[in-house]
């Protein structure tokens, strides 16, 4: 397999990868992964690596006996009986050959959302750092330095477009026969043009008495001389001066950028009851060690709580989480009065908090409607969801799903239902449960 070759697999790597994320997620052993460390299996690759043609290489061969035979090159063994000189296999063909690729749980977010098209950006509540940003704010004062120079003379050539007019045309409305200095202010306030009493006071002073009277009325000079604009005159004369004032001055300083750490709880709720039997377990297992790992990759904090229940509900460790299973029957609504409770410890001001359960939906008579809908709405979170795991189809007494959809609606912004009937499923659901928390933070 030539280098070429090996560039070319390579540039297959990163898609292949994902292509085994989705496929590890849905099939693979989760076991071989930890809550901080994520073991993908992958496709053996083999690295690139040059080597000479033995083609280019000349000399002399070595021959029988080491006498050499014309055109055998230097140093190359004679061949033996059994050596394989056909077309092998290329490297990467075969299939079977796996190794375990580590992933963090960052890397694992980050894959994670260029498969399933999400863009979940997690807002951090708590400030633990403030620094300079760039120089993008103004101030009224500051050091020289930072004197933010370009704004200061668009303001002072605005002002000179605005204060500026065509001096010479008034000296000649001077000369109007009849006309002292209130006719001229009076003439030049109704053209709009910003000239002062006092300046038009020394205008008419400095004309000559032999030149008063020189022209019979303003139509007559407007007939005779050409009047330029203040644009025309700064095209021809160019910009002397440019009327500055303090108020002017603005001096750069950089944006105070707020870092805020994102902390997580989330509390994995599950069913434990006889009803939960080992394929649905594992449904929810394949479900939410997915979740963890994600919402670790996105959070700078994350911690998880982890509640068991049947007819009553009660804290457990994760390594116990997905194996429990119990007798009884099934009350919903304890788990989700056990998550108000040790919710308390995380307050909603400081924490993002994500409540997930599931179960195959089978509560106890009008549990759902009168207890466990009123606390998922009392009980602030980012999201909540509900993922049902009935592989063999909807029991008929299996309706907490439909309960849930039927209150909160399908488009809800922040409660999630799905059904997993299978581990083809599982994606599915992920996905639907991340793009509502998605559609929550735009």
């Amino acid at each position: 397999m030539g280098l070429r070759d090996d560039l070319e697999r390579f540039r297959e790597v990163g898609e292949e990868r994902r292509e085994d994320l989705a496929d590890f997620i849905q099939y693979g052993d989760l076991g071989h992964s930890r809550p901080g460390e994520i073991n993908i299996p992958v496709k053996i690759v083999s690295l690139p690596e040059f080597e000479y043609d033995q083609r280019d290489q000349g000399g002399v061969g070595q021959g029988d006996g080491g006498t050499p035979d014309v055109g055998q090159p230097v140093g190359q063994p004679q061949p033996q009986p059994g050596d394989d000189d056909g077309d092998g296999d290329e490297a990467g063909e075969e299939g079977g050959e796996h190794e375990y690729y580590e992933m963090d749980p960052e890397e694992f977010a980050q894959e994670l959302d260029e498969e399933l098209g999400l863009d979940l950006d997690p807002k951090g509540k708590k400030v633990i750092e403030e620094k300079e940003g760039p120089f993008t704010d103004l101030t009224r004062t500051g050091p020289d330095s930072t004197l933010d120079f370009e704004r200061m003379f668009k303001e002072g050539l605005k002002r000179k477009l605005a204060m500026d007019f065509d001096e010479e045309f008034v000296r000649e409305v001077c000369k109007v026969e009849g006309f002292g200095p209130r006719d001229v202010f009076e003439w030049a306030r109704g053209e709009n043009l910003p000239v002062s009493m006092a300046w038009i006071e020394e205008a008419y002073d400095d004309i000559p008495a032999s030149e008063r009277g020189t022209w019979a009325s303003v139509d007559e000079i407007e007939e005779n001389v050409d009047r330029q604009t203040v644009q025309q005159k700064i095209r021809r004369e160019g910009i002397r001066h440019v009327p500055f004032r303090r108020e002017d001055e603005r001096y750069r300083y950089p944006e105070i950028i707020e870092e805020k750490e994102k902390n997580v709880v989330v509390v994995n709720i599950r069913d434990v009851s006889g009803s939960m039997r080992e394929k649905k377990r594992e449904l929810v297992e394949r479900t939410f060690t997915p979740l963890d790992w994600y919402l670790t990759g996105k959070y700078d904090n994350a911690e998880f709580v982890y509640i068991a229940h049947d007819a009553e509900a009660w804290k457990v460790e994760r390594e116990d989480f997905f194996g429990i299973r119990s007798g009884g029957g099934t009350k919903i609504s304890s788990a989700y009065e056990l998550a108000a409770e040790l919710l308390e410890e995380y307050p909603w001001a400081d924490w993002n908090r994500y409540v997930f359960a599931a179960g195959d939906s089978e509560n106890s008579s009008n549990d759902t409607e009168e207890r466990v809908i009123p606390l998922m709405e009392e009980i602030p979170a980012n999201l909540h969801a509900y993922v049902e795991t009935q592989p063999s189809g909807n029991a008929i007494n299996a309706t907490h799903a439909e309960e849930l959809e039927r209150h909160f609606g399908t488009d809800s912004d922040d409660v999630a239902v799905a059904y997993v009937n299978s581990k083809e499923d599982v994606t599915d659901a992920i996905y639907e449960i991340l793009s509502t928390e998605g559609e929550t933070d735009e």
